[in-house]
């Protein structure tokens, strides 16, 4: 469905030394998994995306040399998303000078860390939640702030306490650990493959940016910095620029 991750598994009758895949405009970086001996990657579908038809294109290279191709195509359906309005400091609906001034240095920090993720997997195994609580708002949500700005939920809200322990979702590398001004402490991190976990409204940090991180492992507490009505985890997840549901990415089964 449109906002949804997917998990593409290639099963082929010849060995190949490589496998390649386009997807809704994106690269698809596939790796070998011998366990299961199959190619997988992981990739999604806008939110934007209209319900239809899509090809996922793949190119291989087999052991002796020989390139192969082969096209598949997949039905995507339109989501249910939801509608709410929501209350905040006028400052995060009327920002002044200067604090449109960081939103702007915010941008171009933020920019600069996405450009940074690496086509090389370094998650392993399946996604776990962050925190153990439970879903207060979900993703796709269509916000009314103030009953003025609008904009889409873009994440995952978990109603955990402030000073809960949050916790990698998978093996990673920190692309960013550091205060932003919608965000609040806010701790992005690099799977591979140009998907990233982004928690935001932290009370503390736990990492440092460019630390390698193990699933399960502590990577802040929860608090409500930033634009928040209070304490709770917004979890994101981004790939290759767009943002996907992560209940859909927790809930697949992978290798």
């Amino acid at each position: 469905m449109n906002g949804g991750p997917v998990a593409f598994r290639v099963r082929l009758p010849t060995a190949l030394q490589s496998l390649s895949g386009r997807w809704l405009g994106h690269d698809a970086t596939f790796v070998f998994d011998p366990h299961s001996n199959a190619w997988w990657a992981l990739a999604g579908v806008s939110l934007h995306t209209r319900a239809g038809l899509y090809p996922l294109e793949l190119k291989g290279v087999s052991k002796r040399g020989v390139e192969v191709e082969f096209v598949q195509k997949f039905a995507v359906a339109a989501g249910k998303y939801r509608s709410i309005a929501v209350k905040v400091a006028k400052q995060y609906t009327e920002p002044d000078p200067e604090q449109l001034r960081k939103i702007a240095e915010d941008k171009a920090i933020k920019d600069k860390a996405f450009a940074q993720s690496t086509p090389e997997r370094e998650w392993a195994g399946s996604f776990r939640p962050p925190v153990q609580a439970q879903v207060s708002d979900v993703f796709g949500t269509r916000r009314t702030f103030n009953g003025k700005v609008q904009s889409v939920h873009q994440g995952l809200d978990f109603a955990a306490s402030a000073g809960t322990e949050v916790s990698a979702v998978n093996a990673a590398t920190v692309l960013l650990a550091r205060p932003l001004f919608f965000e609040g402490n806010c701790v992005v991190l690099d799977h591979g493959q140009g998907l990233l976990t982004l928690y935001m409204h932290l009370s503390r940090i736990e990492v440092q940016e460019g630390e390698r991180v193990t699933r399960g492992q502590k990577i802040g507490l929860v608090g409500g910095t930033g634009r928040a009505t209070g304490p709770h985890l917004h979890l994101a997840v981004r790939w290759q620029g767009e943002y996907l549901d992560p209940a859909l990415l927790l809930g697949l089964s992978l290798p």
